[in-house]
């Protein structure tokens, strides 16, 4: 059987410079680095770096796999890579309505993924059940997380340079830093 869609890359530039991002969408640390993209591009220009965003599953934030998933499903629609990003920014919003306490407890033990995927939706505006119920859209979930594995990247935010990971970089860095980094040679 044919397949029928097609996940937008989470791609943003076209420089030389290629800057990986690995993010969690509900870790307060990958959210932090989230919200720095948008400026990161803006300040290193669009026409000297990529930015490439990966997406790290981690089982302790416990509807990870749910919400990595809706934003994958958002990335088939129409304006794929667009849509995604409106939904991580939506999820990043309202991070604490996505999230256990302590990774363990609070109304969201009561949340069925379906609930989820609901609120992302009205959140972002952008209606992705259909794409969520993809049957083999595992397959792209899959990619995201050999391909970290694969570089030993196993928490987020993890970031990488041109291939190698920057251990030493950090959330809490300013966006002028990062662009530094990604302009010396």
């Amino acid at each position: 059987m044919q397949n029928t869609w097609r996940a937008d890359p989470l791609v943003w530039g076209h420089g030389p410079r290629i800057f990986e991002v690995f993010l969690e969408p509900t870790c307060p640390f990958s959210v932090k680095a989230f919200g720095k993209l948008d400026d990161l591009l803006d300040q290193a220009g669009e026409d000297r770096i990529t930015i490439k965003l990966r997406l790290q599953s981690q089982p302790w934030h416990m509807y990870s796999g749910v919400i990595v998933r809706c934003i994958l499903a958002a990335s088939t629609l129409e304006n794929g890579k667009a849509a995604a990003k409106s939904v991580m920014a939506a999820v990043a919003a309202h991070r604490e309505e996505f999230e256990f306490d302590r990774h363990c407890s609070g109304p969201n033990l009561d949340a069925t993924p379906n609930d989820i995927i609901r609120r992302i939706e009205r959140y972002s505006g952008v209606k992705l059940a259909e794409a969520f119920a993809i049957p083999d859209l595992d397959r792209e979930v899959k990619w995201h997380c050999k391909y970290a594995r694969q570089n030993g990247i196993h928490v987020s935010p993890t970031f990488m340079i041109d291939g190698l990971v920057q251990a030493d970089m950090s959330s809490g860095d300013p966006v002028a830093e990062w662009a530094s980094r990604l302009l010396k040679r």
